[in-house]
């Protein structure tokens, strides 16, 4: 799926049980969600696992860097909101440990336990990130294949069929993605936020990783008070492929025990009309919510407060459903009960929640058979004749 934040659109996939305790989980550098495989088949059982592609990788929107990982933090809080998930466990390998830290210290109220994955608090020296930025831009992912590859994984790895896979992961970023990205690394120091954490953290480190070795693993745990370190062995800089086992358990003990008791997926806590209108402004997109409010008057002013608290903020907040689930759910019922105007509306805003053409297209097929061909006949011309009016 993708959801629409922060003028990106963010490609996320979600498994396990709707309700479940929720576990973001934040890739590494060059790498996307798939870099998380091994774990969220094996923990899907019993949590919400929610798997982000970052800014400028994988199937997520690229923009121009430089970006920084405060930035980043703030794009997992926007998938988050869009999710309809309050507080959550929250992974992070080596990138997206810096992002897991940063949106720890902005949030404290969002993230109930941190997973620190080869990892660090700064990872020096900026000029080297710098340098990696300059290099990618100027020739292209496969000028850092080589040097990138042999700190991902051990000498013994790297000519396995995962190692390959890490490889194309690497080769397929955009280059500007990576570079903004490692810009991003180059300036983040975040010793001074992370010293000040109190939520229950496990920090793992391969044993042979020299990207963020030991050293940088534990001056974690001596910063982070009660975390936990655990070092794996015969593992480089990206273990979650390497010895996906090791991290799986390592994980699992720490999120099954007393200290990181799993948190409940619950809507995000404000009040139901502030939580409505912050899903309306992202569903129905900013421009129109502004247009709407300023044409309310004092004969409409409680309906207008009824409906943002209730459909919006009572309804499309909750996590049973995805996004893009509910706007085709709403595109059905709006084209069955010939409410052509709202219909309209929901068909403009699926370019915010997922919900594509052939979705759309898909979801009249259903209303021909269970509303009436003469409904969906209507709604299909209704289709066309906003989908012109959003491509003129």
């Amino acid at each position: 799926m993708f959801i629409r934040a922060n003028d990106l659109d963010i490609h996320v996939q979600v498994s396990g049980p709707p309700g479940a305790p929720p576990l973001l989980l934040i890739h590494s550098l060059g790498t996307s969600l798939h870099v998380w495989d091994a774990q969220a088949q094996a923990l899907s059982t019993s949590f919400r696992v929610i798997r982000p592609d970052l800014r400028g990788h994988g199937l997520t929107t690229v923009t121009p860097g430089p970006y920084t990982v405060a930035q980043l933090a703030h794009d997992m809080r926007a998938v988050l909101d869009a999710l309809s998930i309050g507080k959550t466990h929250v992974a992070g390998l080596s990138i997206g440990g810096l992002v897991a830290q940063s949106l720890a210290a902005q949030a404290p109220d969002r993230v109930a336990s941190l997973i620190l994955c080869d990892t660090a608090m700064v990872i020096p020296p900026p000029e080297g990130w710098h340098t990696r930025a300059a290099l990618v831009r100027e020739k292209g992912m496969q000028a850092l294949a080589e040097p990138v590859m042999a700190r991902w994984v051990t000498p013994s790895f790297l000519a396995t069929p995962e190692a390959a896979g890490l490889r194309a992961m690497l080769l397929r970023t955009d280059p500007e993605g990576y570079a903004g990205a490692a810009e991003a690394i180059a300036a983040a120091d975040l010793t001074a936020s992370s010293s000040a954490l109190t939520v229950p953290t496990l920090i793992l480190v391969g044993d042979q990783d020299l990207a963020t070795p030991p050293a940088s693993a534990e001056a974690m745990h001596a910063a982070i008070a009660g975390s936990t370190l655990i070092v794996l062995p015969n593992a480089a800089h990206i273990p979650t492929v390497e010895t996906p086992e090791a991290v799986t358990g390592a994980m699992r003990g720490f999120l099954t025990s007393s200290v990181a008791t799993p948190t409940v997926a619950t809507p995000y806590e404000a009040t139901p009309y502030e939580a409505g209108m912050t899903v309306r402004k992202q569903v129905l997109g900013e421009a129109h919510v502004a247009r709407a409010t300023a044409g309310i008057t004092d004969l409409d002013r409680d309906f207008q407060h009824f409906i943002t608290s209730t459909a919006w903020g009572a309804v499309w907040t909750r996590p049973g459903l995805d996004r893009r689930t509910r706007s085709l759910l709403t595109i059905a019922m709006m084209a069955a009960l010939g409410h052509h105007e709202e219909l309209k509306l929901h068909i403009r805003a699926s370019t915010n929640t997922g919900a594509t053409r052939a979705d759309i297209a898909e979801t009249l097929m259903q209303v021909s058979v269970y509303g009436g061909v003469p409904a969906a006949n209507t709604a299909f011309r209704v289709a066309k004749e906003t989908f012109k009016e959003i491509d003129s």
